[in-house]
């Protein structure tokens, strides 16, 4: 019968289309996945990069604290009187400075 022929060819070529779109979604989310991907990639090495940086000034810092303990004035007298500590005149001044700090 003709009719039942062209419903057929219809209903192919209405599933070919959609088999065609379902493919391209495919693809495109599998693109998006691979530039989400290297996206975190990057993301990831420089955030190894900023804690390698960061290890490396934790031991900078710690073997400066090392070696200014036994020289410290600070840490080997006894503690001022609490009316020196909490002058509202008084600020504190760091013993050691940072360029990554200092403004």
């Amino acid at each position: 019968d003709s009719s039942d022929d062209m419903r057929k060819v219809q209903r192919r070529e209405k599933n070919r289309i959609a088999a065609q779109k379902s493919r391209l979604r495919q693809t495109q989310k599998a693109d998006t996945l691979h530039l989400e991907s290297e996206d975190l990639e990057r993301q990831n090495a420089a955030l190894r990069r900023e804690i390698k940086q960061l290890t490396e000034e934790m031991k900078h810092f710690t073997s400066m604290l090392n070696s200014h303990e036994p020289l410290c004035s600070i840490l080997t007298s006894p503690p001022p009187p609490p009316e020196v500590l909490y002058a509202t005149h008084s600020f504190h001044q760091p013993h050691i400075s940072s360029p990554r700090f200092q403004h």
